[in-house]
């Protein structure tokens, strides 16, 4: 990061240069538009990027960016999207109730219900389509031009051009491209920004990744243990308890589910033990090994560095205690003792490859779970951000 390069270009469509352009570099604050000559030019850290063109109408373009290779002028030609959104605004307008019922999870699952998601908000709402396939129980979203996110927690507008967003068997998945303005405000403002972006920083994904990759998490704060997850045996399988429904489906006898049956005498004795076992959990998680260095898990090869290990990681970042909205975040949640904020990566590949910014190239890699799942985009930070710059 001690030397930058002037990354210069020009944007056309049909040959002909292509004004108002955003070029932006993923996931920062560094970005600009095109001139009438369809030009553009940024100054750029040395490092690896991802580069963004992107424009309404157009494909939106990605171009892996290597400072160390860059020796002239990029050129890129724009193509005008091919997609069946004008048929997606025509059926999303069916049914404006639907539609604000599937924003409202829109929003619950992309911005987050944390403190910090309260005041995060979408300018532009009406971009957002969605769709929901009742057969498969799969909610999608499309936008049909960048959403336009406003972080009034850390002092941020985002431009957000999504490109992938479904929610299918309670795993919620999103992808897209980011740039980061600023917000201007009173010096008062500046201080409650700086505050909240370090706590945003700080026991973070993208913390934890760097982390690892100076080999300084335990002295930041992670404790790194790794288990494994296996059915639970005890939990009746789906067949058994379809089977039980039926059971008691056909009975005429009157069912108290709360009676207490050491031995069942009769069918429908067991079939009320199978279902009462239907509430325990479907798997168990075996924690196998503790406190392991980041050298376990981290890993060089062919000039790249990737992640990998056996089964999953159990994370926990000791110098934060949890949310109360975190404990009280399903309906059943009962009050309780906040404890240090724990986080579960579950690996969706055999390893993955990741950046010195502290992102995986693909991060779709991975599956995180509990508080890094519940700190959703309102925690965003850009790649750029330098937390020592806060304190």
């Amino acid at each position: 990061m001690s030397a930058q390069i002037n990354l210069e270009g020009k944007i056309y469509f049909e040959n002909e240069p292509k004004s108002n352009v955003a070029v932006y570099l993923n996931n920062t604050t560094t970005g600009t538009i095109t001139n009438k000559n369809g030009e553009f030019n940024l100054e750029v850290y040395n490092g690896i990027y991802e580069l963004i063109i992107s424009h309404i109408g157009f494909q939106t373009i990605k171009y892996n960016f290597d400072t160390s290779t860059y020796t002239k002028p990029l050129e890129f030609s724009l193509l005008e999207e091919e997609s069946l959104l004008d048929e997606v605004v025509i059926n999303g307008k069916e049914n404006n109730e639907e539609w604000e019922y599937n924003f409202s999870v829109f929003i619950r699952e992309f911005i987050g219900t944390s403190e910090f998601s309260k005041s995060c908000t979408i300018q532009n709402p009406k971009v957002l389509f969605f769709e929901f396939d009742s057969q498969n129980n799969i909610l999608t979203a499309e936008a049909i031009e960048p959403l336009h996110i406003k972080n009034k927690a850390l002092g941020y507008d985002i431009f957000y051009d999504l490109k992938h967003f479904s929610i299918e068997k309670k795993i919620t998945k999103y992808l897209g491209y980011s740039y980061f303005k600023e917000s201007k405000g009173s010096k008062n403002k500046q201080n409650k920004w700086r505050k909240n972006r370090l706590k945003a920083y700080n026991g973070s994904q993208v913390h934890f990744f760097k982390s690892v990759l100076k080999n300084s998490s335990k002295e930041e704060g992670f404790v790194i243990n790794q288990f494994v997850r296996k059915k639970n045996k005890d939990r009746p399988s789906q067949e058994e308890l379809l089977k039980a429904r039926k059971t008691l489906s056909k009975s005429n006898v009157a069912l108290n589910f709360s009676r207490k049956i050491d031995i069942p005498k009769n069918s429908i004795d067991s079939a009320l033990v199978v279902l009462k076992k239907a509430k325990l959990p479907k798997y168990i998680d075996y924690l196998y090994k503790s406190e392991i260095a980041s050298t376990e898990i981290i890993h060089e090869k062919n000039n790249e560095t990737y992640l990998q290990f056996d089964n999953n990681l159990r994370i926990t970042y000791l110098r934060e205690k949890e949310e109360k909205g975190y404990i009280l975040r399903n309906s059943l949640s009962k009050p309780r003792k906040a404890f240090p904020q724990a986080s579960n990566i579950i690996p969706l590949a055999e390893k993955f490859i990741i950046y010195p910014s502290g992102i995986l190239a693909n991060p779709l890699d991975v599956l995180y779970e509990e508080y890094w799942s519940y700190e959703k985009f309102a925690h965003s930070l850009p790649l750029d951000y330098e937390p020592n710059n806060e304190n």
